[in-house]
């Protein structure tokens, strides 16, 4: 009897034990390590220069690894690091199996990968397979016709108009305005560049072309990359110009008011994008990462990014024959959304995603890049951590832009300092600011000192946003509230199997106040944020078992409540952009 007290004791000893450790760790279901990552972007230019030159290198990522780890960062993919003549700063590559010289060098990125592996923090490359720089070996040579190298390249025969001028094939435009041809007399032919001029597309019709882009993918996989980000995937294939006799159409006009035939809004682009053919190329490729998988036991993972409708955005999870990719980029919370949006609007973009996608697939979350405007000005300051929330604990992956975890904001940089070719392309100094991607790729802001701590540079290649002598990591990780603070408040919170694994229900409670509630068994938590300027009172019982108190785990930095604070689950008064974090007391 005195052995089975004893046992019995030890029994309940140890129940104990393993709840008060934590009761988050004991689920059954295995996820793969991409399901629930935190993805974390860094573009490479801007995040923090090793040597004094003003521009931000591999070595520089290399030195702020910890960082990454102690923000909860799983993975962080590179924008592009290839060597490239830097027209469009890496997305215009001359060799793909190169590292761009002012970036390091192969040993440097070798060093990346080995001190990542350390800290277990996987590294993605952005590969860039539309189009290659204008200077690349490749393009040279099918310039000039090699046998070899002739039909990489979509080349097509011009016009004569009336006035016996030369023209382009047609009205195609560059997504980077003006026409999407550049005449080239070694081959008296135009070349299409659905982007910037220095940017030739590739014929995926030529399988051999095809062939080297898997031989590129390999190359870095077998390197020990974690996975690709395959950028402007929709882009690969234009029309079959042999099924219009030979030519390639014009595209028909969308009609919208302001537009001239130089703008890319002017055309429908029913013949340059979104090609049928996409898709299994997508599955082609995918097959290339599922063999290294196989074969090392570990996931490599294939990231697409479209920038298209939601219904052939879905289409990248992959349907029928066609394999797709891990994870399709999912533009929500940046497309659907700006600084007019309220409650309805988040629900709506949010629960849409959720409809569209299959069913088992994991949805992820992003809410800005190198291309779009930081939360922080595209909504306002106040409003960071409620989309940090939105990021990090709706169902699926968090993918997050470096800075946007303390909340930077759009830098400016005058028509004289600009460097991005989307808005030189304007011709305008006046307006370019528009559609300048330079204000989100200014220097990471790491302290107040010189160049807020991003290089001992002189001049930096684009400049520092103003007030970085008090927005920048080092005042956030001595603060006791900041942003930085909340971030990783939420990475850690997205651990618990609720977050990882739970179900999901959402409620616009008010015009101006979101709600979402996860929950897996007994453990349930709501996510609830005030999007409005003024006060408001919520009853969160209008979700399903909800009542009594809710305790507070998150808030956001302007917030007056903290952790451990209890809350009316019947009477929640938000104050003016408050955003909470709540669990359920059992």
């Amino acid at each position: 009897m005195k052995y089975w007290l004893a046992m019995w004791h030890i029994l309940i000893i140890s129940i104990a034990v393993v709840s008060a450790q934590g009761r988050y760790e004991n689920t059954n279901l295995k996820q793969d390590w991409w399901e629930t990552a935190v993805f974390y972007q860094i573009y490479p230019r801007s995040f923090m220069d090793s040597d004094g030159d003003g521009v931000g290198d591999i070595n520089g990522i290399t030195s702020r690894l910890e960082y990454l780890k102690e923000l909860g960062v799983d993975a962080t993919w590179l924008s592009p690091i290839f060597k490239s003549p830097m027209h469009d700063f890496g997305y215009d590559v001359s060799d793909y199996y190169s590292i761009q010289p002012e970036y390091g060098s192969m040993e440097d990125f070798e060093q990346l990968l080995r001190k990542a592996g350390e800290l277990n923090i996987k590294i993605i490359l952005d590969f860039v397979p539309n189009h290659s720089s204008n200077e690349s070996d490749w393009f040279i040579k099918s310039s000039n016709k090699d046998e070899y190298y002739s039909d990489w390249y979509v080349w097509e025969n011009g016009h004569l108009d009336d006035r016996g001028q030369r023209s382009p094939p047609n009205n195609w435009v560059s997504v980077f305005r003006k026409t999407a041809w550049t005449y080239m007399p070694t081959r008296d032919q135009y070349y299409l560049h659905q982007f910037g001029t220095s940017q030739p597309d590739f014929n995926y019709r030529n399988p051999v072309v095809v062939e080297e882009m898997k031989n590129v993918i390999k190359f870095w996989l077998e390197k020990g990359v974690a996975g690709m980000r395959i950028n402007s995937i929709n882009h690969l294939f234009e029309v079959d110009k042999d099924v219009f006799g030979g030519r390639y159409p014009n595209e028909p006009l969308t009609g919208k008011p302001g537009l001239g035939p130089e703008d890319y809004g002017y055309l429908d682009h029913v013949y340059t994008k979104d090609q049928d053919e996409t898709y299994d190329m997508v599955s082609q490729l995918r097959d290339v990462f599922d063999a290294i998988s196989i074969r090392d036991n570990v996931t490599r993972v294939m990231m697409t990014e479209a920038s298209t409708t939601i219904k052939n955005a879905v289409k990248y999870y992959g349907e029928g024959i066609h394999r797709g990719a891990h994870i399709p980029f999912n533009f929500a919370l940046i497309a659907d959304l700006d600084k007019d949006s309220d409650a309805r609007d988040i629900k709506f973009a949010v629960d849409r995603w959720l409809t569209y996608k299959p069913l088992k697939k994991q949805a992820n979350w992003v809410t800005g890049n190198h291309d779009k405007s930081r939360v922080a000005s595209r909504f306002r300051p106040e409003l960071v951590d409620a989309f940090n929330m939105l990021v990090l604990l709706l169902p699926g992956i968090a993918i997050t832009y470096m800075g946007e975890e303390i909340g930077m904001v759009n830098g400016f940089v005058p028509w004289s300092e600009t460097k991005d070719p989307q808005a030189c392309n304007t011709d305008d100094p006046v307006n370019f600011i528009d559609v300048s991607r330079d204000p989100v790729r200014t220097p990471f802001q790491w302290s107040n000192g010189k160049n807020a701590g991003f290089s001992s540079a002189e001049v930096t290649w684009l400049p520092v946003a103003e007030g970085y002598e008090h927005l920048n990591v080092a005042a956030q990780r001595s603060a006791v509230r900041s942003h930085y603070q909340v971030y990783r408040t939420l990475t850690n919170l997205r651990l618990r199997p609720a977050f990882r694994l739970g179900r999901y229900e959402s409620l616009a409670l008010h015009r101006d106040v979101f709600a979402f509630k996860r929950w897996y068994n007994d453990d349930t938590y709501v996510v609830v944020m005030n999007v409005g300027r003024v006060y408001h009172v919520v009853n969160l019982t209008a979700f399903d078992l909800i009542f009594g108190q809710l305790e507070v785990e998150a808030s956001s930095v302007l917030s007056s409540r903290t952790y451990s604070d209890s809350v009316q689950a019947n009477y929640l008064d938000l104050a003016a952009d408050e955003a909470l974090v709540l669990r359920m007391q059992v």
